[in-house]
């Protein structure tokens, strides 16, 4: 009968049992077994329905796994598992049919077999099949048979064994090198390399000239590459390429000596070793290996850029799966080194899709290390994918493993994976019941309750993701695309559904024709809930990327988000397109917000013309919100230091705010237009109002220079009085040393004039006394000898 067989083959282990599922075709029909082997045996049994059909087949042990085996399933089985009392259970359940047997015999040893009913059983086999078992004949057996043993051993014939070249047998003597050897084999695979290293110099002390010294050697090396011996390392490998040559190892080796080279300082003989192994070897996988202990000694010494290109040419030309997850994981490393987050994400996204198990074992401090730092600059995704991939690996009695659980829920919980991020944190609450992170991880569980808590859309959405996941690329994967995203539109998650774009471009256009208008209308609604939330950065960056306008009730968001954003060009369009409104409110509105937005990027002219405009909209109206536009219009032509026309703006805005601290400023200004043009009338008339508002305030920022301005105005129009009380007031204030000297001055001037000339010759030692190396101290010297 001409059968062809197709196998799938998946094998795990957990504890001592060995669960391993195949799939096959006989004629041409699939059906599929599950083979369940332990050293103790276990007992399997059927679960039938009232029609005697197979509903579920149930195992028990006596023993758990050390870690959580997922769901496995194929076309016929689906394995489950359950804890109760201290005893594990294997559920198996068919989604055709199936049947279980004991599998007693082993064939190839035993020599007669019968028919057997047992409960327990060191290894079970379920067939799953969909109409008629294979390779079976369905029978009832009476109650009453007899059930005879078949033998099935054949005449054993003469044993020559192994031949040489003219058909003489051929004596070997088993000689203890060779049992020696293989367990160095073993100790290596253990990781035992202490007990690998002494093994072999026994066998080389022992067996001087064994047939396996080169093998020996190239495993000494391979020890001493473990354990870190440098210089040992690079003594041994020497005698073992002068003496082995054109051994199959050489290459290895070459990778490891030029790497302790490069480790022990030895660099010009690194590049030796390095360049035969490019050379002699570069096909070789070890010469990717070379490449990359290259790398790792360039980011050593300093030269990170060139080590990172020779990591991605490793990752370019492999096709081996250690060299090239090592490639990226040293990307990754490089990159975060270098600040660059994004790129290092991708390796590890890499990494996780080819072999998730890479981050644990050997690697788990160094992976703990990186998952750090993702964490530590917010790239949460990344630093929770290596976390899961390490804590799926990690024993429960690690000191870490409890805060690793934590962290992975929390960490989760600041992500947009929600779901996940609550599926973690039960994960914990259910590991560590009292536990020390349970109140942290409750609150965190507590804050998800408003992101997962629809759930009819949200199995939608799961659903959708599946389907997605399973059918990527034909069109059921695709129309998932569609329907999950105008899923998330309906559910009003904009930014979910625009976040598919990428996915909803690579859709058929002629199949799907709205998809423009879907990808615009999530733009749309991501731009407008920006805008509620006040998010000004995304509503810039959609409507640089999206070309996105809205309709003129979100101009006034837009507005502000561009000005927020210093996008002057955006605001000023927004200000144009309402300027002509026939609304007067809405008018004066936006001509104050273009006066803003042109003041912002000194169109003067431009704000001249529209403050005077505005001016004249608002009228007599003392309580207009935009009345800052005589700020505006006096700030404009202070910038253009036209003094005339900031006279005449100060004026009108005297007259709107009386005098406000706001305008302090604007006073000191004109008080200097007033000292340049000799017109003390100025300076008195707005240092006077700096003096009261500031006495009104208690602030005063403008003194001394003020009341020195006043001094001198009210001393060229010989009102000693008044210039004797500005320069007085001082006395109060806190001054630095020279100020000081320089106020008691000009009392002790204002004093002489006002004939006081007792309290003058006071107030001049007093300004010798406040600074007697300043000018002013001179000066009052000089006075006190007139």
């Amino acid at each position: 009968m001409f059968k062809i067989i197709l196998l799938a083959f998946l094998s795990i282990n957990i504890f001592a049992l060995e669960i391993s599922l195949q799939g096959a075709k006989e004629k041409h029909q699939d059906y599929s077994t599950l083979h369940l082997k332990d050293k103790d045996k276990f007992l399997c049994q059927e679960i039938k329905d009232d029609f005697g059909v197979v509903v579920k087949i149930v195992c028990a042990f006596t023993k758990s796994p050390t870690q959580k085996i997922q769901k496995i399933q194929n076309s016929f089985f689906e394995i489950d598992t359950e804890s109760k009392k201290k005893t594990f259970f294997l559920v198996i359940k068919p989604y055709q049919k199936m049947k279980l047997l004991p599998m007693v015999f082993n064939l190839t040893k035993d020599d007669t077999t019968f028919s057997s009913n047992v409960e327990l059983s060191n290894h079970w086999m379920i067939v799953g099949y969909k109409e008629v078992i294979p390779y079976m004949d369905k029978r009832t057996d009476s109650d009453v048979s007899i059930n005879f043993p078949v033998t099935a051993s054949e005449d054993k014939l003469p044993y020559v064994g192994s031949l040489d070249i003219n058909g003489n047998p051929v004596y070997v003597k088993r000689v203890g090198d060779v049992t020696d050897y293989i367990k160095i084999k073993k100790y290596y695979k253990e990781k035992n390399y202490e007990h690998t290293l002494g093994l072999i110099n026994d066998i080389m002390k022992e067996y001087p000239n064994s047939l396996f010294k080169a093998e020996l050697l190239f495993y000494k090396i391979r020890v001493y590459s473990k354990l870190g011996e440098n210089e040992k390392l690079i003594e041994v490998a020497k005698d073992y390429l002068r003496d082995y040559s054109s051994d199959e190892n050489v290459p290895e080796v070459l990778s490891l000596i030029a790497r302790s080279c490069d480790k022990a300082g030895m660099n010009s003989d690194a590049d030796y070793f390095y360049d035969r192994l490019f050379s002699e070897h570069s096909d070789s996988v070890y010469a990717k290996w070379g490449y990359i202990y290259m790398a790792q000694a360039l980011e050593i010494s300093g030269n990170s850029a060139k080590a990172r290109a020779l990591y991605e040419k490793v990752l370019k030309e492999t096709d081996n799966i250690d060299v090239a997850l090592e490639a990226s994981y040293k990307l990754a490393q490089n990159n975060l080194a270098s600040s660059n987050f994004k790129e290092a994400a991708e390796h590890i996204q890499k990494i996780i899709k080819a072999r998730p198990e890479f981050f644990s074992n050997e690697n788990t401090d160094r992976s703990m290390g990186m998952m750090y730092e993702f964490i530590d600059n917010s790239d949460y995704i990344s630093g929770t994918t290596i976390a899961k991939a390490v804590f799926e690996h990690m024993e429960p009695d690690d000191d870490r493993y409890e805060k690793l659980s934590k962290n992975i829920g929390i960490w989760l919980s600041k992500t947009e994976q929600k779901k996940e991020a609550l599926a973690a944190l039960n994960v914990y609450l259910e590991k560590f019941s009292e536990g020390s992170f349970v109140k942290e991880v409750q609150v965190a569980k507590d804050a998800l309750f408003f992101d997962v808590n629809d759930e009819n859309a949200s199995a939608k959405l799961t659903a959708f993701d599946k389907l997605m996941q399973e059918y990527g690329g034909d069109s059921i994967g695709n129309k998932a695309i569609y329907e999950k995203a105008k899923l998330l539109m309906a559910e009003g998650k904009f930014k979910a559904a625009l976040d598919m774009e990428k996915q909803l471009l690579t859709l058929d256009t002629q199949e799907y024709q709205d998809i423009p208008n879907l990808i615009t209308d999530a733009a749309i609604g991501t731009m407008k809930q920006a805008l509620k939330d006040k998010e000004c950065n995304s509503v810039l960056v959609i409507s640089s990327q999206h070309k996105i306008e809205l309709s003129n009730e979100w101009d006034d968001g837009i507005y502000e988000c561009a000005m927020k954003g210093a996008d002057f060009i955006l605001a000023k369009k927004m200000a144009d397109r309402n300027l002509k409104s026939k609304d007067i409110q809405q008018r004066k509105k936006w001509l104050y917000r273009y006066i803003k937005v042109d003041f912002a990027t000194g169109n003067y002219s431009n704000v001249i013309e529209a403050s005077k405009e505005l001016i004249t909209l608002i009228g007599n109206d003392q309580n207009s919100e935009y009345k800052d536009v005589h700020r505006y219009i006096f700030d404009t032509y202070h910038r253009l230091e036209d003094a005339n026309k900031m006279i005449e703006a100060i004026t009108n805005l005297v007259k709107v705010y009386k005098d406000d601290y706001l305008d302090i400023d604007r006073y000191v200004a004109i008080m200097v237009v007033g000292s340049n043009k000799k017109d003390n009338n100025l300076v008195i008339e707005y240092g006077e109002k700096i003096m009261k508002i500031q006495k009104i305030s208690a602030s005063h920022a403008q003194s001394p220079f003020v009341e020195f301005a006043l001094y001198q105005a009210y001393l060229d129009r010989e009102n000693y009085n008044k210039a004797h009380e500005v320069i007085k007031s001082l006395d109060i204030l806190e001054l630095n040393k020279n100020d000081r000297s320089r106020q008691k001055y000009l009392l002790g001037n204002i004093l002489t004039k006002l004939w006081k000339d007792k309290d003058a010759q006071k107030a001049y030692q007093e300004a010798i006394d406040a600074d007697k190396n300043s000018a002013w101290a001179g000066l009052a010297k000089s006075a006190k000898e007139l």
